[in-house]
């Protein structure tokens, strides 16, 4: 009986002891690897669309507190620190509510003169080269067109390609003054132009504003799942058809 015990008690503390490295492993992945990341909303519409699963690089830029579990402040600034590029799909803090977390293009760094002019986007006073693509379609489902949106081929300065959209002619963002982004901060803007709370908007007015360097948690390299907002947990028999194949372990430009 007593061998019986300790062997019940040994297996108990094996099981325990397993628990405790995987999670250890899972937390050092997060923290130092990569973490993966829901897109809940239309702000960056064409790239990533509502319920893209992506993979966020956490090496890409160095490490600061936000890239620890509950961001705790054990330091402050960044380390191992390694300079974002225009053209980077991040993800960062909120600077005005740290606990929540933003995904951008980043299209300024410090020291860029930023404007938008008739919706187009102005560099250190260059108009950024853009040509009119074919409309992006929006499908439900079962695959049927739902709508369509004009949409642009943007090339930064750099030679980074992406889509934006374009849905209103006259957006309240498609006209802006000139925004001088400060030394350790960037600008960030979504690809649905028209449809993206960003760096465009001051924090005065609630907006994004200029993104601290120690707010950048990483750079999003990977869709690897991608399913419909349509379907339902309480559903399943919704899960196959929702998942969009075609997206699954795709890289992000």
């Amino acid at each position: 009986m007593a061998k019986t015990k300790a062997k019940a008690g040994g297996d108990l503390w094996d099981s325990i002891r397993t628990l405790i490295y995987a999670i250890l492993i899972a937390v050092g992945i997060r923290t130092f690897a990569y973490e993966p990341f829901h897109i809940p909303s239309a702000s960056m519409y064409p790239t990533l669309l509502i319920g893209d699963y992506v993979f966020v690089s956490k090496f890409s830029y160095g490490y600061s507190r936000y890239s620890l579990l509950f961001s705790p402040p054990l330091f402050s600034g960044r380390v191992l620190d390694s300079e974002p590029k225009r053209g980077d799909v991040v993800v960062f803090r909120f600077p005005q509510d740290t606990s929540i977390d933003y995904i951008k293009r980043l299209v300024g760094l410090p020291g860029d003169r930023i404007q938008m002019k008739e919706g187009a986007l102005y560099i250190n006073g260059q108009p950024v080269q853009r040509r009119r693509v074919e409309d992006f379609e929006q499908r439900d489902h079962f695959g049927n067109v739902v709508g369509r949106t004009k949409q642009w081929e943007e090339t930064l300065p750099n030679g980074v390609t992406y889509r934006t959209l374009d849905l209103y002619d006259f957006g309240r963002e498609d006209n802006t003054g000139v925004f001088t982004v400060p030394a350790g901060h960037y600008f960030m803007m979504g690809d649905n132009r028209d449809n993206s709370q960003d760096s465009r908007v001051p924090v005065e007015t609630g907006g994004v504003g200029f993104v601290p360097a120690e707010n950048l948690i990483g750079r999003a390299e990977i869709r690897w799942i991608s399913i419909e907002p349509s379907a339902s947990l309480l559903k399943p028999w919704t899960w196959f058809g929702a998942f969009r194949w075609d997206r699954m372990f795709t890289g992000i430009r």
